[in-house]
């Protein structure tokens, strides 16, 4: 199983039958290496209805027949836009055919706005723990710090986490680093950063102080195989 990072909190994951993307926002995002129109994904998992997570999610999915993978509300939006769609919630787990999928929570926001900037809600954010063939994947989501964060490392062998270092709108390095320590993954990257200049940060240097597990700056377009 290959997992890449493509900039802001875009992650790839590639199985030996499956391309599975979370939070593909790519237009408009110009740290990522995708592109929309061509891109391919299986299946899409969603932590959350903000448009820099949601991202092109519609344009792919209606081309690749992708299922989408989110919390209710946002699943039942979704639906409503024409996608092949599986809601969950929070505490939640599933067996699908390409792994299992656990939402956890996360403490944020979750609307979508529309092009009228009419603002969606789409119900609770999440993070995502995504098994399989054995190995965890961690996407954390947007959140901040919480301290059941420590339950879900001490309930779960991830093996790598992807962690929002970005503050203002999610945990800065300091607060993530603290969460690293709770979640307890093999491999942490840090996520969500430097996409505007509110969240500009130095990601090297957090990676760097990481206590527990690896910290790794994975470069977009970077690849690490579980």
């Amino acid at each position: 199983m290959k997992v890449s990072f493509h900039g802001h909190s875009v992650v790839q994951v590639q199985t030996n039958d499956k391309t599975i993307l979370i939070d593909p926002f790519i237009s408009g995002n110009e740290a990522c290496d995708l592109d929309a129109n061509t891109v391919k994904a299986d299946v899409i998992l969603l932590t959350h209805g903000h448009n820099d997570h949601v991202g092109d999610t519609i344009e792919i999915a209606k081309r690749n027949g992708s299922l989408v993978v989110a919390p209710n509300e946002l699943a039942v939006y979704l639906g409503f836009k024409g996608l092949n769609t599986h809601p969950m919630h929070i505490g939640g787990a599933h067996e699908f055919d390409f792994g299992k999928v656990k939402y956890t929570q996360a403490f944020h926001g979750s609307s979508f706005t529309e092009e009228d900037n009419t603002i969606v809600y789409t119900g609770m954010p999440g993070g995502i723990l995504l098994t399989i063939d054995g190995k965890t994947i961690y996407h954390v989501g947007d959140t901040g710090l919480f301290t059941d964060l420590k339950m879900i490392g001490d309930m779960n062998d991830i093996d790598i986490a992807f962690v929002p270092i970005g503050d203002n709108f999610t945990m800065g390095p300091e607060d993530a680093l603290i969460a690293a320590d709770w979640i307890k993954a093999k491999v942490v990257v840090p996520v969500h950063y430097n996409t505007f200049p509110v969240i500009k940060q130095d990601p090297e240097v957090f990676a760097s102080k990481v206590r527990t597990g690896e910290g790794k700056v994975m470069a977009i377009g970077d690849t690490i195989e579980l």
